[in-house]
């Protein structure tokens, strides 16, 4: 079987680390993975994988873009591809109009994955077409089915994001090294209540609640502490200087250290207490907060999205209400007092083998009705 994978690039982000995983996972079971984009840091791992690369820019949201379609088919008709899978929106426009140009019987079938709540409209709404669509998580079949009737619910398949188990399990420790540097560049954490909040710095993160997390945690004499990990994108430096002012405003900045980009973002887990997910909008699937769950830690965080159906299954009591700063404080101030609990094993349809077997059983059932 060959597998042809369409995305804007192999720069670091979530969707690259779903496709790369995927071709690990599938390279391993014996299936040809081809991956098309416009390249970038991650295009190296995909190919010690063992698939190919072929570089070509596809994810520009321009008209000009759509000159890559005459390629995109005469690439179609070389490489002869059975499944064409779609996992970003411009790339699903170049693949739907090439695949069109090719004759009824040398169209591979086409899979699209919804990776994130795209606004909707009909430029998104070229993900919801095709043979078969994968939402990452119940909320975002919902989500579909809700927002483009046209797609038939036996066409959706919910196959989550995954974590890896042999990198992120209970009982997972930093080495001594990590933990003396992390304490040296750090020494404000010795002692403290820690929470991690990770993600990139944006309003819809929920930074914002922050402050005033803090400030009732500390009203209630609670030593907490909050590691704000993730970069700030350009044109986002405005919104993170608002935040250190609110923080500044009720007197909690001193209670908070931000640490950027990390590429140890394992280690930053294990050595916090609990993890936070105060996203304002729902998420489609949060696979950060996936593996601080899988490594044994505690997440707090509110009830809807993908998140939301995390706890539901691995640790119930970490969901709060959406949006309710006061019921976080007071989870966070019972779990400081009474032991931070322990969420159940990650199993079933979490694990990184469950989502490649999903994915290649999804793949073999619509080359077979071929």
């Amino acid at each position: 079987m060959k597998v042809m994978h369409l995305l804007p690039s192999l720069s670091s982000g979530g969707v690259e680390q779903v496709v790369l995983e995927l071709c690990q996972g599938l390279c391993a079971r014996g299936v040809e993975n081809t991956v098309v984009s416009a390249g970038g840091a991650m295009v190296a791992a995909v190919e010690a994988a063992g698939a190919r690369h072929i570089c070509r820019p596809i994810g520009r949201k321009s008209l000009f873009t759509l000159m890559q379609v005459g390629r995109m088919a005469r690439l179609l008709k070389t490489e002869k591809p059975d499944i064409l899978h779609l996992h970003s929106r411009v790339p699903a426009w170049v693949g739907h109009l090439a695949v069109k140009r090719l004759p009824r019987a040398q169209r591979p079938a086409i899979v699209s994955s919804f990776h994130g709540f795209h606004s909707v409209n009909a430029y998104s709404g070229i993900m919801a077409r095709g043979d078969c669509v994968i939402a990452v998580s119940a909320c975002m079949k919902a989500h579909i089915l809700e927002n483009y009737p046209y797609t038939p619910e036996q066409k959706i398949t919910v196959i989550p994001n995954s974590v890896d188990q042999s990198l992120n399990f209970p009982g997972y420790t930093p080495s001594s090294a990590w933990l003396s540097k992390w304490l040296s560049d750090y020494p404000e954490l010795r002692g403290k209540y820690t929470l991690c909040l990770p993600g990139r710095i944006t309003r819809l993160k929920g930074a914002m609640h922050l402050p005033e997390l803090l400030q009732q945690l500390h009203s209630r004499g609670i030593p907490a502490h909050a590691v704000i990990v993730g970069e700030t994108k350009k044109g986002k430096e405005a919104f993170k200087e608002e935040v250190r002012q609110a923080l500044r405003d009720a007197g909690v900045e001193q209670h908070t250290t931000w640490i950027g980009h990390r590429s140890d973002l394992r280690d930053v887990l294990s050595s916090c207490d609990v993890t936070l997910s105060l996203t304002l909008q729902p998420e489609s699937f949060g696979k950060t907060t996936l593996e601080a769950l899988a490594l044994g830690k505690a997440v707090a965080g509110y009830e809807h999205g993908g998140v939301g159906e995390q706890l539901s299954i691995l640790l119930p009591e970490g969901k709060v209400p959406t949006g309710d700063i006061g019921a976080m404080a007071a989870l966070l101030e019972r779990w400081y007092r009474e032991g931070t609990p322990t969420p159940l094993p990650v199993g079933a349809p979490y694990r990184r083998d469950d989502m490649i077997d999903l994915h290649l059983s999804t793949y073999e059932r619509l080359v077979s009705k071929a």
